[in-house]
């Protein structure tokens, strides 16, 4: 299993890793039909969830069914590691309702009937990428602007005539209301939030650390509608 996991970090080229990461594989598979139930989901675990290409966080579950301590510091070991898992848990229970309720309250499902409505899908990317349980907020408000991103590619893969896309486009590379008074009213409406949840943000950053990342967003924002564009 050491060998398998350490094949996982080969990147193209690495004929050596790639070699043990089939050797190890073809022996792990072969091992799996010998052996008793608990060593062999562990096994299977590794073949199909290797550290590497994995998330610790939702591997904790599988770790805890696996790991079986039999006395001393392994049972203490095992106890904590389940309180961490259940007040981790608790956590992302609480932001999951954050943002279910931040969704509802935006509106833009009800508006856009032609969009994706998957807030708790979207806010796997930041629960992916800021794994601290510290981070609670940071998740919660990265997951607004990952929506956003998704809403936009709707509205430019099902939606949007060419012409109306292109309004768009400029609207969000001039960010002026002027440019956004020409747009149809469903693109009116997604600009709008855009606006606010960029506003929103940039007014906590500033708060909390003293700078203002207004400009750098928007640009951030226009070059990601230019890219969906192309």
């Amino acid at each position: 299993m050491g060998l398998y996991e350490a094949s996982q970090l080969c990147i193209k080229g690495e004929d050596i890793l790639e070699e043990i990461g089939n050797f190890s594989s073809q022996l792990l598979n072969a091992w799996d039909t010998h052996n008793d139930h608990s060593q062999a989901r562990i096994v299977r675990n590794t073949l199909g969830h290797p550290h590497h290409k994995s998330l610790a966080r939702f591997m904790a579950k599988s770790f805890l069914s696996d790991f079986q301590g039999t006395d001393g510091w392994k049972n203490v070991f095992r106890e904590l590691a389940k309180m961490d898992f259940n007040v981790v848990k608790s956590i992302h229970q609480k932001e999951m309702l954050q943002v279910s309720k931040w969704w509802k309250d935006l509106g833009l499902a009800k508006e856009l009937k032609f969009a994706r409505n998957q807030p708790l899908k979207w806010y796997m990317w930041p629960l992916a990428v800021l794994p601290d349980p510290s981070l609670s907020e940071q998740r919660v408000e990265l997951t607004k602007p990952i929506s956003l991103v998704y809403i936009i590619d709707d509205i430019f893969d099902v939606h949007g005539t060419l012409d109306d896309l292109t309004l768009f486009t400029e609207a969000v590379n001039r960010w002026e209301y002027a440019a956004v008074e020409q747009l149809p009213d469903y693109m009116t409406i997604c600009f709008n939030a855009l606006n606010g949840i960029t506003n929103e943000i940039s007014s906590k950053v500033y708060n909390d650390h003293g700078w203002n990342p207004m400009e750098s967003l928007r640009k951030a924002v226009c070059q990601i509608t230019f890219t969906i564009l192309d």
